[in-house]
């Protein structure tokens, strides 16, 4: 059975040796974050950290660290939950199909998919309150705004399907600290603006209401993964939630301002009965400076405005743990997130997008800026000079489907071309898009759209441009595996084959056609050092329209093109945001600390 509290997962990982205890003071402003960045690299357990300085609460680290660890925690519920999404969005369609193939452990799933409703005196999360100054103030980064929650799980209805089948449930970023937020009244709320929140968000100003909204820390494992996970349209996180949990979802019921007992004041519509905590507030029209804040880019994103959320109450249940997290660089914790959705959802898009066998967002290069995926090429498959065609409308189907819409760069391959290809091994996938790419008809762009958040190489929040490159047919080349004769080119390394680091180039000069893809950066030994260095640097640092150029390029027709190598200029400039960076008095103390909790 799955765990239905934070603190039943956190008693077994203790049994099972998977959890340590760390009882001397750690403080939440940079330190615990530092100490959090080295537990995920170690592959360490989870940690408890019980006495965080200057706050009432444990603060629990590292508890999906580990891939191994992930899987341990969520073992019950994974195969009735990828059951479940191969089938579908209807939990009671799904019920009956799944009862034909796999009888009653099936229906057992699908009657935990329905969230229950609890009375207040069964909800745990209302035991206790407190006020947002009392929770930890955890600072990962130095140039911060403020502390904020890294693990929220936002809760919202639509006002025009109040209920959970049209809930949201959502990681955005909460700000409880700094900045002009009246202390105790309000937070920011970051949220995406291709997110349900946004759309519940747009119909309570349209209604000129404010938007109920519950924020919830903790609680079942389960609700965490569900706030990160991209799910089918029409299936809501809760449904997941339970089914991956294994067991009913316990919500209470709000009405209004008050409940039943009156013991709870605020406007949202229903709270999570077991959360560690829970924020109860409204958001409207107001906006205020949100940020910087350190993010999963690996740079900080920029201070700008966001929605308020009014504060009305913060409840906790007795013996409330705080879980955390910490971004930065990839790969950090949220690596196993992606890691165990892909395992999830790995074919649920080809159900989505026929002709589409397999996409992978690329953790070492921030997840949305590089996507790799393979589809079917059927098109004049009598054609013995075939080039991409079908490619072409799967690319633009994966573009314009769910979070995929936020990819910067696409390499689409010919599954036809080598079935045992894998979106997965990084390196291998460049190289036989490499090996087959025509610059003067592959490489596409589309302009002037919109972009992650958190992404600011297009020069403007929200906005940005993509590129995808579309490859079908046989090798054209072979790739160059190590430098021979003179480059024009400064500080030439080659980061794989075919592929160049430099750090400036001769523009007229000719290029072998063995090296189809050169990369300008700052600093190319480093660039050029490791995959991950490489696909960090090439695909976060550049924009496809306003970085990407080519030797001997061209426009015909309004398609552009290059008969040489494809030039991607992923130096530094002055409008993107700045890299985080560690202090080296934080490194040393968080180093000290990680010694201590590995000798455990």
């Amino acid at each position: 059975m799955g765990y239905r509290t934070l603190q039943s997962c956190i008693d077994d990982l203790r049994h099972t040796r998977q959890l340590v205890e760390f009882h001397e003071e750690i403080n939440p402003y940079l330190e615990i974050a530092a100490v959090q960045r080295r537990l995920y690299d170690a592959n360490a357990p989870a940690v408890l950290f019980t006495k965080p300085k200057n706050a009432r609460f444990p603060m629990l680290a590292n508890l999906f660290g580990t891939e191994k660890r992930v899987e341990y925690i969520f073992r019950d519920g994974i195969e009735p939950l990828r059951n479940a999404i191969e089938l579908g969005a209807d939990p009671v369609v799904a019920a009956q199909q799944l009862s034909i193939r796999l009888g009653l452990t099936a229906l057992k799933s699908f009657y935990y998919s329905r969230p229950k409703r609890v009375s207040p005196r069964r909800a745990p999360v209302f035991e206790c309150q407190t006020t947002l100054d009392q929770l930890p103030q955890l600072v990962s980064w130095q140039n911060d705004g403020g502390a904020y929650i890294t693990l929220p799980q936002v809760y919202t209805e639509s006002m025009s399907q109040p209920g959970f089948g049209a809930s949201n449930l959502g990681m955005y970023r909460v700000q409880i600290s700094g900045n002009d937020y009246i202390p105790n009244e309000e937070a920011g709320l970051h949220y995406q603006i291709h997110r349900g929140i946004a759309g519940h968000h747009a119909e309570a100003i349209a209604a000129g209401k404010p938007l109920p909204v519950a924020v919830f820390i903790g609680g079942a494992p389960a609700m965490t993964l569900a706030a990160v996970m991209p799910l089918p349209e029409g299936m809501s996180e809760l449904i997941l939630a339970g089914i991956l949990g294994q067991h009913r979802i316990p919500m209470v019921r709000v009405n209004g301002f008050a409940c039943e007992t009156q013991r709870v004041a605020g406007n949202a519509a229903n709270i999570y009965a077991e959360a560690d905590f829970c924020i109860v507030g409204t958001m409207h029209t107001e906006q205020k400076k949100e940020g910087p804040f350190g993010d999963h880019l690996g740079y900080y994103s920029l201070a700008h405005d966001f929605p308020v959320l009014k504060v009305q109450n913060v409840y906790h249940r007795k013996n409330a743990v705080f879980p955390f997290t910490v971004v930065g660089r990839p790969p950090q914790e949220d690596t196993q997130f992606g890691k165990f959705i892909h395992h999830l959802v790995d074919g649920a898009v080809s159900k989505k997008i026929p002709g589409i066998r397999a996409v992978h967002a690329v953790d070492e290069a921030g997840v949305h800026p590089l996507l790799l995926a393979m589809g079917r090429e059927t098109y004049l498959p009598l054609d013995p000079n075939r080039r991409a065609a079908e490619l072409h409308t799967l690319a633009h189907a994966i573009l314009g489907y769910g979070q995929l819409s936020l990819a910067k760069y696409l390499f689409l391959a010919a599954e036809e071309d080598d079935p045992n290809l894998s979106v997965y091994d990084k390196a291998r996938f460049l190289q036989h898009v490499l090996r087959r790419v025509d610059w003067r008809s592959d490489v596409h762009f589309v302009t002037k759209t919109t972009a992650d958040t958190l992404d600011y190489t297009g020069g403007e929040l929200h906005r940005g441009s993509k590129l995808y490159v579309t490859v079908s047919g046989k090798p054209r080349r072979e790739l160059a595996t190590s430098l021979v004769g003179r480059l024009a080119c400064e500080a030439p390394r080659l980061a794989m084959p075919g592929v160049l680091c430099a750090e400036d180039i001769d523009w007229n000069a000719a290029f072998p056609d063995d090296i189809p893809l050169i990369v300008l950066v700052d600093d190319s030994s480093e660039a050029a050092s490791s995959l991950r260095n490489f696909l960090w640097t090439a695909f976060t640092k550049s924009d496809p329209a306003s970085d990407v150029r080519g030797i001997g390029e061209f426009v015909e027709n309004k398609h552009w093109g290059c008969t040489g190598p494809l030039v991607i200029d992923a130096k530094r400039k002055p409008h993107h945001a700045p890299e985080l960076v560690e202090l080296p008095e934080v490194a040393r103390r968080a180093e000290e600390i990680v010694e201590k909790i590995l000798r455990k």
